[in-house]
C-alpha cells in the first residue's frame, strides 16, 4: 500500500512540475527578472540546478557545470556527458577566457577511413557510416573541459555540483511531452534498437515506451556521474567507467580505446574578440567556426545603418543574407582545428578591411551568386543545446554543447547508462573532392588522429566598457552563427530586450544550397516577395534555433533571463 501511495504522489508531482515548466518556459517577449543571478536553458529543470547553485554562493562557473550535468539526465537529446562543446566567460573584472572541449578523432582513424573503393561514403543500411555508426564517435570532450573550467575559476566544491545531477537521475524525472514525442518519433526506435543497451536506457522492461507524467529513472547514469562526483575527470577518462567505454567499443568494432580516454585534454584559448559599434564581442575560437564568421559578419555590417534600414525589411534580409553567404564560403575554405593548421589566415578574416573589401562587392539590390564550383558545406546536425548564466556579482557564462545528431549516435555504453556522440560526422569525409551535392574536401577539416573536428557552436557575450552586458548562444548546426549574430544585432542596432531579441523571426543562409531559410511566422507576405525579387530563392521552415540568454543592466545590476520559446522544455529560472 505504502508503494502505491508512493508511486502515486511521484506521478502527481510530476506532473504538477510538467506543467508548472510549461507556464515558466514560455517567456515569449517577456524576460523573467532577478537581481541575484540567472540561468537560461533548454531544460527548465536544468535552469533551476544551477541557480540553486548560486543561491549556495556558487559563481557562474559553477552554476554552468551543475546545469550542464544536470541537463545530461533531463535534456537527453543534446544535454551529454559522451559529447563535447565549448564555454565563454567573461568576468565582471574584465577576465575573458575560453575552454574548448571539442570531440577529438582517435587516435586509429585516418581521413579516408569512411570510403570505400570507388572513393564515397559507404552505407551500413541506415545511412552513411560517418555519421550512424559506432565509428562516427569521436573522443568525449565534456567531463574533462567542465573539470578545466572548475579548476580555473570555479569556488564551490566539485562533488556538490555533480550531486543534483546523481539525484535527478537516481529519483528520476517526468516524462514529458517533449521527450515522450523524442522517444517515439519516426525512425527512432529502430536506431535505438540497433543496441540493447539504448533500448534498455530509452525504453520499459517490456519494450514499450514511457507515458507522458512516468517517472524515468537512470541508475546507470546515476553510477557513472557519481564516479565522476567522487573522482572528477578521472572518474570518466580512467577507471571504470573509461573501461566501460573501452570495453564496448572493442566488442562493437568501434575505435575509442583507453589510451584516446587517458590522452584527451580539454584547453584554455584566447577568445576571439571583435568591437561593433562600440561593443566588444567576446566568442569562440577554432575549431569553432563561430567566432571568426560573427566577427566576419559584424564587420561587414557595421558600414550599413541598420536601424535606419528597417528590421527584418527586404533590404535589410538582404545585406544579412550576402553577409552569410561571404562569411560561410570563408568559413569552408579556411577554417578547422587551429593545433592541425597553424596557418589558418584568422587575424585576416576577422579584421575591418577584409569586411570592408566584401562590403564592396554586394550590390544593393541583386544577390550574388554561390557558385557550386567552390565550397559547400559538409552536414551538422541542428540538435545541440546552449544556456546562459549570469551571477549576482555580473560574471557571465555562455556554454554550447552537443552529440552531433539528436541524441548523438543513439548508442548507449552498455551498464554506464550515457549517450555517445558521432561528431566524426562533422570532418570533411571526402578528401579533395568539393562539389555542389554538398560533398567538401577542403584540407582544414579533414580527418587527423587527435584532431578536433570543425564547429558552429557560437557561445558568445558582449561587454560594454569592459563589463559584460549580455550572453547568448542558441542550437541549431550551421544555422547557430546566423541565429546568434540576429539575436546581437536586434539588441544592438533596434534595441530590443534580451527576450525580444530572442523571440524576432530569423532568416538563415550558408553559402551552399544557396537558398535562404525563412521561419514560417513572423515575416509578412510582401516582404518575401521583395526579398525574392533581389533574386533570392526562399526555403519555409518552421523554426530557426532556439537561442537562451541572460542580460545585466549595468547601472541598476537587475537581471533578465530569456528563453526561447520554440524549445519545448526550456525555462529560465532566477533569484
Amino acid at each position: 500500500m505504502q508503494n502505491k501511495k508512493s508511486r502515486h504522489l511521484i506521478l502527481s508531482f510530476s506532473i504538477l512540475l510538467f506543467f508548472f515548466s510549461t507556464l515558466l518556459h514560455a517567456d515569449g517577449r517577456v524576460a523573467v527578472r532577478g537581481e541575484n543571478g540567472a540561468v537560461a536553458s533548454s531544460s527548465l529543470t536544468a535552469s533551476k540546478v544551477g541557480v540553486e547553485i548560486l543561491k549556495d554562493g556558487g559563481n557562474a562557473i559553477d552554476a554552468a557545470i551543475a546545469t550542464a550535468f544536470a541537463m545530461a539526465v533531463t535534456h537527453p537529446t543534446a544535454g551529454n556527458i559522451g559529447g563535447g562543446g565549448f564555454l565563454i566567460y567573461h568576468g565582471a573584472d574584465g577576465e575573458t577566457t575560453a575552454f574548448d572541449f571539442r570531440e577529438k578523432a582517435p587516435l586509429s582513424s585516418t581521413s579516408d577511413m569512411y570510403l570505400d573503393d570507388e572513393g564515397n561514403v559507404r552505407d551500413n543500411g541506415i545511412g552513411p557510416i560517418n555519421h550512424f555508426s559506432i565509428k562516427a564517435v569521436g573522443v568525449p570532450g565534456t567531463v574533462a573541459g567542465l573539470a578545466l573550467a572548475h579548476d580555473r575559476l570555479g569556488s564551490l566544491d566539485w562533488s556538490k555540483l555533480v550531486s543534483p545531477s546523481v539525484q535527478l537521475a537516481r529519483q528520476g524525472i517526468p516524462i514529458t511531452l517533449k521527450l515522450h514525442d523524442d522517444f517515439n518519433s519516426f525512425g527512432r526506435k529502430a536506431w535505438f534498437s540497433q543496441y540493447p543497451s539504448s533500448m534498455e536506457k530509452f525504453y520499459k522492461s517490456d519494450g514499450n515506451p514511457y507515458l507522458f507524467g512516468d517517472n524515468w529513472i537512470q541508475n546507470d547514469l546515476a553510477d557513472t556521474l557519481e564516479r565522476i562526483q567522487n573522482n572528477g575527470k578521472d572518474g570518466f577518462y580512467k577507471g571504470k567507467t573509461a573501461q566501460l567505454i573501452a570495453d564496448f567499443m572493442l566488442a562493437n568494432d568501434g575505435l575509442i580505446t583507453l589510451e584516446d580516454l587517458e590522452k584527451y585534454q580539454a584547453i584554455e584559448r584566447k577568445p576571439i574578440k571583435n568591437d561593433y559599434r562600440g561593443y566588444t564581442i567576446v566568442s569562440m575560437p577554432p575549431p569553432s567556426s563561430g567566432g571568426i564568421i560573427l566577427s566576419e559578419m559584424l564587420n561587414i555590417l557595421e558600414g550599413f545603418n541598420l536601424n535606419e534600414i528597417g528590421h527584418n525589411s527586404a533590404q535589410y534580409l538582404h545585406l544579412l543574407t550576402e553577409s552569410m553567404r561571404r562569411a560561410y564560403a570563408d568559413r569552408a575554405n579556411y577554417l578547422g582545428d587551429s593545433d592541425f593548421n597553424e596557418d589558418m589566415p584568422l587575424e585576416k578574416l576577422q579584421s575591418k578591411e577584409h569586411a570592408a573589401n566584401l562590403r564592396g562587392t554586394i550590390n544593393m539590390s541583386n544577390k550574388s551568386e554561390s557558385d557550386p564550383a567552390l565550397f559547400a558545406q559538409p552536414y551538422e546536425s541542428e540538435e545541440t543545446t546552449h544556456f546562459s548564466v549570469v551571477d549576482k556579482d555580473g560574471n557571465m557564462v555562455s556554454l554550447t554543447y552537443t552529440l552531433e545528431f539528436g541524441y548523438g549516435s543513439h548508442i548507449v555504453v552498455k551498464d554506464a547508462g550515457f549517450l555517445l556522440n558521432n561528431e566524426m560526422g562533422d570532418f570533411n569525409a571526402v578528401p579533395g573532392v568539393t562539389d555542389a551535392s554538398g560533398k567538401i574536401g577542403t584540407t582544414p577539416n579533414q580527418i587527423r588522429p587527435e584532431q578536433r573536428m570543425l564547429s558552429s557552436m557560437t557561445p558568445t557575450i558582449v561587454a560594454k566598457n569592459g563589463v559584460p552586458l549580455f550572453a547568448t548562444g542558441t542550437p541549431g548546426g550551421k544555422t547557430i552563427i546566423n541565429t546568434t549574430m540576429q539575436t546581437i544585432l536586434n539588441i544592438i542596432d533596434h534595441g530590443m530586450t534580451i527576450a525580444e531579441s530572442i523571440e524576432a523571426p530569423r532568416i538563415h543562409h550558408q553559402w551552399l544550397p544557396d537558398v535562404t531559410s525563412f521561419e514560417r511566422l513572423g515575416i509578412s507576405p510582401d516582404t518575401r516577395t521583395k526579398y525574392e525579387s533581389y533574386g533570392h530563392k526562399i526555403r519555409v521552415r518552421n523554426t530557426i534555433g532556439s537561442a537562451m540568454g541572460v542580460y545585466r543592466d549595468p547601472e541598476t545590476g537587475i537581471i533578465s533571463g530569456a528563453a526561447d520559446s520554440r524549445a519545448e522544455d526550456g525555462g529560465t529560472a532566477v533569484y
